[in-house]
């Protein structure tokens, strides 16, 4: 049944979709035995991507697998956000070097003008935001079904993308202070302004 409204507010929004146990299992046997093959490899190590804000059209949310080099399974889940438009932008990830020790490389940007992307995934394994407000919300929907956000092409074509797995979907999104712990992250375009990458000393992930 789909859930339908103007605007939908929550005050602390946490969702993960982790596909079942045996589903992994069967993936990871495929796997070993050659009969599937992993096109997009990630490193496996996560790191924090971190906003003031994020406002969306087109928004979409749903599980899937990752895959590292080592043939280790992933489960994430998909934020998808057709158009979106980040305030504060910052992502980190501490690094262990030997002799040198713990570094931190952190990107920052889009403080005095927004940073825009179109058709931005985030791989994530948790997200929490402090306030989320939804236009024309959809919970329940089956991930083959998902029309008002993205999907990206290599998900849907992929064996790990279930169509009948549930997902959610809006056609507006505006999130505050947002937390992420990601695998991964793409995006059509990315325009940045103020762009600063820094590796500074200890761990100093992004706040």
């Amino acid at each position: 049944m789909s859930h339908r409204a103007g605007r939908t507010r929550w005050r602390r929004f946490a969702v993960v979709l982790v596909p079942c146990v045996a589903a992994c299992a069967s993936v990871g046997i495929a796997m070993a035995q050659g009969a599937l093959a992993a096109s997009f490899f990630i490193s496996g190590q996560k790191f924090q991507v971190t906003a003031d804000s994020l406002t969306a059209r087109g928004f979409s949310l749903y599980g899937t697998i990752d895959v590292t080099r080592k043939h280790e399974l992933v489960p994430v889940v998909v934020s998808g956000f057709r158009h979106a438009t980040v305030r504060g932008l910052c992502q980190s990830v501490v690094v262990d070097i030997p002799v040198v020790g713990t570094r931190t490389l952190r990107l920052t940007g889009g403080d005095g003008r927004p940073a825009e992307a179109s058709n931005l995934f985030i791989d994530a394994t948790t997200e929490t935001v402090a306030d989320a407000t939804f236009g024309n919300l959809d919970i329940g929907v089956a991930q083959g079904a998902l029309t008002k956000g993205p999907v990206r092409s290599t998900d849907r074509n992929s064996r790990f993308f279930d169509p009948d797995a549930v997902a959610q979907q809006a056609t507006s999104a505006t999130l505050t202070d947002v937390r992420v712990n990601a695998v991964a992250v793409s995006a059509g375009t990315f325009n940045i302004p103020g762009l600063a990458l820094r590796l500074v000393r200890g761990d100093q992930a992004c706040p």
